[in-house]
């Protein structure tokens, strides 16, 4: 017997789960036939155990859950059963007593077949979790017996279905696959969709025997305006790769007849030079870019499909053939895009690559080239909240300026954690985790790093268990001013700056600072020694998420965070890991959100770097969209770097003026509604301010200033009094004590010398 190859089963019935995998894994077909008893090992053999392991531990590699969640729901089940009935009460077999350490015991064979049973329930668990490919967060459709034929029928786009099982090792393995295709043409869908069926579940038996599924998995394509006797037609084609699928998919919407063409699907056919020579020079409304390519090409029609979501910008195809339209575009490398702008003129768009994600790209990066969906919630004012935009800030998006940095940290301080009176236990330790990772790695200086060190300080001086906040506020306006110490009280976006109120700002300032921190913590490693974070495998990822967890107001934003977190986190391992980690994470939110009511027209939600940005972060393989994590690491470092942050639009520290005490010092202004704020969701209500007159036992010594009340007029803080009070009373205490101590000693030397003389 091969060393690979391992074997379960009492005595004279063995059945090789190497075979129970290759059937799973290599049978396409839906048979029943699946498990073979393996009839060339002896009896012998397993009474013996030489082809076992010698361990008389229980080996749970025996039964992998990982290995079977990833072929079958069967496999997991299956093998537990084996291993469960093959030691019955009374067996002899030597593998049972010397794998599961059988005793004669009652008690111990109780205790044994509780934990057989356990370990079935955590088997049939792994296979339940596993028997479901496809989920909701996917970009495609999850059909059922219900609604199959109402979807597929007089349907005004066209439909590609994978019917599949979800016991079939090949489509366990395709999956992967059909995913990777359906984020590829997700914005295709109002022309043609795509979408799975589970035929292993017991509700969908029927459906599938009606539209005669044999083999898995089997694509089916619908055509729109489709009718109900249309059982769909089967694609036989050997290659499955994202490419083929995506070509085909074309084919079809191009074998529509013009009355049964979906509704939203734009021409795909290619124009002529008598049809296009004619828009040069002409005004218009739009942009349009027109793809030259040879005739065998698909990048014309994928670009044309890939900005159906996308208003502002036609597409239009012409051919290398067609002379008299080359000579005058003048034009020699394919395939290439000739744009004609609104006001008239046009020109070659230059792209650093001639790939179809390029092209993409670049058209929708155009200024007024907006997402429908978010154009129409724009019109529909659905976040509209009556108040007037920030003027707008001029920028440049290959840097990173500090003044989002710096609003970040203000609307975290001063608004996001106001609403908390007091810290205390968990959330304490998380706050103040968090001022230490700031203090140690934000790369900028001056007055902000100083604020958060001179915070760290006091709050690791500080022996105690609770901390009203409005002492820590009264830390961050400086109210004990502090020299050096500022942080600006302004919301001031820049590279975050949304196109109304109510998009970007905080959520993606506070992705700009966590990416800039794990850039520095990747150039400087030994920044966090000493700091109590330096144990953690990954501490800037693991202090952003008990962040997101404890303080961030979306809480839904931070139960996807959490949920990421747990899937992939702890897979990091190095300062590299760390900002790709991060990087990755944020691209996969900014995927799920585009399109969505939070999405903005102006800045649409797209996967991050641009190809404007960094050309070489981008490749193509095999027809799809890859990343160069090499090159993408080395563009994160710069572009987050500290030579790359630019101070413009910051707010600088305000000059003292001769003469000025503490009590004529104004606390910074109230903030406006912050811009772009997830704090409550949908409805930004506005943080009530922490009255600092609620606080107990300070009425007697309060003086109300301009920004809020100090105590006797000298800038103190209740904490401050209360450590004063500590101290004199522990003074007093210690003071008793020793006239105490004192006087009974000389009591006791009076009566010493007094008897002595007597």
């Amino acid at each position: 017997m091969k060393p690979s190859q391992r074997h379960i089963g009492n005595d004279n019935n063995t059945i090789n789960i190497n075979d129970i995998n290759d059937d799973v894994s290599s049978g396409s077909r839906g048979s029943s036939e699946t498990i073979r008893p393996n009839r060339n090992l002896s009896a012998e053999s397993c009474r013996t155990g030489t082809d076992r392991p010698s361990s008389r531990l229980f080996r749970l590699q025996e039964i992998d859950q990982s290995e079977t969640s990833a072929r079958s729901p069967l496999l997991c089940s299956f093998r537990s059963y084996v291993l469960l009935f093959s030691c019955l009460p009374g067996s002899s077999n030597r593998f049972c007593s010397e794998t599961f350490r059988i005793p004669d015991g009652p008690a111990e064979m109780f205790r044994l077949w509780l934990q057989a049973a356990c370990l079935l329930c955590l088997c049939r668990g792994s296979a339940g979790g596993s028997g479901r490919l496809y989920s909701e967060e996917d970009p495609l459709v999850i059909l059922g017996s219900s609604n199959l034929k109402p979807t597929v029928t007089n349907s005004s786009s066209a439909w590609l279905v994978q019917f599949y099982s979800s016991w079939c090792g090949h489509c366990i393995q395709y999956s992967s696959t059909w995913k990777a295709l359906a984020q590829d043409v997700k914005d295709w869908h109002e022309a043609i969709a795509v979408a799975v069926l589970d035929c292993a579940q017991e509700e969908n038996f029927e459906v599938c025997k009606e539209f005669s599924i044999k083999f898995y998995p089997t694509f089916k394509f619908f055509v729109a305006h489709s009718s109900v006797a249309d059982k769909g037609t089967i694609y036989r084609g050997a290659d499955r790769e994202v490419r083929s699928v995506r070509q085909l998919m074309i084919n079809i919407l191009q074998n529509h007849s013009r009355t049964d063409r979906p509704q939203s699907c734009p021409p795909l056919e290619p124009y002529s030079a008598a049809q296009l020579l004619p828009l040069l020079g002409q005004r218009s409304d739009h942009y349009t870019a027109i793809v030259v390519e040879e005739a065998g090409s698909f990048v014309g029609r994928e670009v044309t499909l890939d900005l159906l979501q996308f208003s502002g910008v036609e597409v239009r195809r012409a051919l290398t053939s067609d002379l008299p339209l080359l000579d005058v575009l003048n034009m020699a490398a394919f395939p290439s895009v000739y744009l004609l702008q609104p006001n008239g003129s046009h020109a070659p768009l230059h792209s650093e690559k001639p790939l179809r994600f390029f092209f993409s790209s670049l058209l929708r990066s155009l200024p007024g080239v907006q997402r429908r969906s978010s154009s129409e919630a724009a019109q529909t004012g659905a976040l509209q909240d009556g108040r007037t935009s920030e003027p707008w800030r001029d920028f440049d998006r290959s840097q990173v300026y500090t003044a989002d940095l710096e609003s970040a940290l203000h609307y975290l301080l001063r608004v996001e954690l106001a609403v908390h009176g007091t810290l205390d236990g968990a959330e304490l330790k998380v706050f103040k985790d968090f001022v230490t990772l700031v203090a140690k790695l934000y790369p900028v200086g001056g007055s902000v790093v100083k604020l958060m060190e001179t915070l760290s300080d006091w709050l690791l001086s500080l022996p105690l268990q609770q901390i009203p906040y409005q002492a820590i506020l009264d830390l961050v306006d400086n109210k004990m001013k502090i020299s050096g110490v500022f942080l600006g009280a302004e919301l001031r976006w820049v590279g975050c700056q949304g196109s109304r109120p109510g998009l970007r700002g905080y959520p993606c300032s506070l992705w700009m600072l966590f990416h800039v921190l794990t850039v520095q913590h990747d150039a400087t490693p030994t920044a966090l020694d000493g700091s109590g974070l330096e144990g953690e495998a990954a501490p800037v990822l693991q202090v952003m998420r008990r962040y997101i967890r404890t303080f961030f107001g979306c809480k839904e934003c931070g139960r996807h965070f959490e949920q990421a977190a747990a899937a992939s986190m702890d897979q990091v391992t190095t300062q590299e890991d760390e900002v790709l980690w991060l990087w990755n994470q944020h691209n996969r939110v900014n995927t799920r959100l585009a399109g969505s009511l939070s999405d903005d027209p102006v800045s649409p939600k797209a996967p991050w770097p641009s190809p404007a940005l960094c050309p070489a972060c981008h490749e193509e393989s095999n027809g799809v969209h890859v990343w160069s994590h090499a090159n993408v690491l080395a563009f994160l470092r710069r572009h987050y770097g500290a030579s790359n942050l630019n101070p413009r639009y910051s707010l600088t520290p305000p000059h003292p003026t001769a003469g000025a005490g503490p009590a004529q010092t104004r606390r910074p202004q109230e903030e406006r509604p912050a811009a772009g704020g997830e704090r409550k969701g949908e409805n930004q209500a506005e943080p009530r301010p922490v009255q600092p007159g609620s606080r107990r036992g300070e009425q007697a010594v309060l003086i109300r200033g301009e920004g809020g009340f100090w105590i006797l007029g000298l800038g103190f803080t209740s904490v401050d009094m209360s450590l004063c009070v500590v101290l004199y009373g522990s003074s007093c205490l210690f003071l008793m004590l020793l006239f105490f101590f004192f006087k009974v000693r000389s009591r006791r030397w009076k009566l010493r010398h007094a008897r002595l003389h007597v």
